[in-house]
């Protein structure tokens, strides 16, 4: 039961008049994923470069950190992750 940790960056997307989660890409580092989210949020209203620990085996969620958020980004984004 190995943990893996993983560097995501978040897009968000207005639909309807409503900020929804558009395109997830993954980075290879941390810093790769706080460059990327500032660099794309120039195009999007809003990015947010996350942190995901998972169970390599199982896929399980141990935790997800927003590192950081440029832009527009739900207010309730951050409850979401800790919710599953």
């Amino acid at each position: 039961m190995g943990m893996k940790t993983t560097f995501v960056v978040q897009t968000f997307v207005v639909k309807r008049k409503r900020l929804v989660p558009g395109d997830r890409e993954v980075a290879p580092t941390e810093s790769g994923a706080l460059k990327k989210a500032e660099a794309m949020s120039g195009r999007m209203p809003g990015t947010a470069a996350l942190k995901v620990v998972a169970d390599d085996e199982t896929g399980e969620l141990e935790s997800a950190t927003i590192l950081a958020s440029f832009g527009e980004v739900p207010e309730d984004f951050a409850e979401s992750l800790q919710g599953g």
